[in-house]
Parts: C-alpha cells; structure tokens; sequence
C-alpha cells in the first residue's frame, strides 16, 4: 500500500488467479488495516482477481 494502488494491481496481474486469491487472503489476514485501506481506496478490487 506504501507504493499505491498500482503497484498492488501491477503485482497482482504477474499471478495465477489462485496465486492472487492467496495474497488476497493473506494480506487481509496479516494487514486487516491495509486491507481494509485497499478496499476503500479501491473498491473495485474484486474485479482484478478475474
């Protein structure tokens, strides 16, 4: 979250989707904070896991 919301949807895109689904949950997991960031700065998270 430090590098923006670009750099989290520039890494997610050089992964499976399971791979993203796994950094998904673990990030929530470890950051609940930064996660919970994450989805209010971009709430259309969801739609970079397709």
């Amino acid at each position: 979250m430090e590098c923006g919301v670009d750099a989290v949807k520039e890494l997610l895109s050089t992964l499976t989707s399971d791979e993203r689904l796994g950094v998904m949950l673990e990030f929530e997991y470890a950051c609940p904070d930064k996660f919970a960031q994450l989805v209010a700065d971009a709430p259309q998270w969801t739609e970079w896991m397709a």
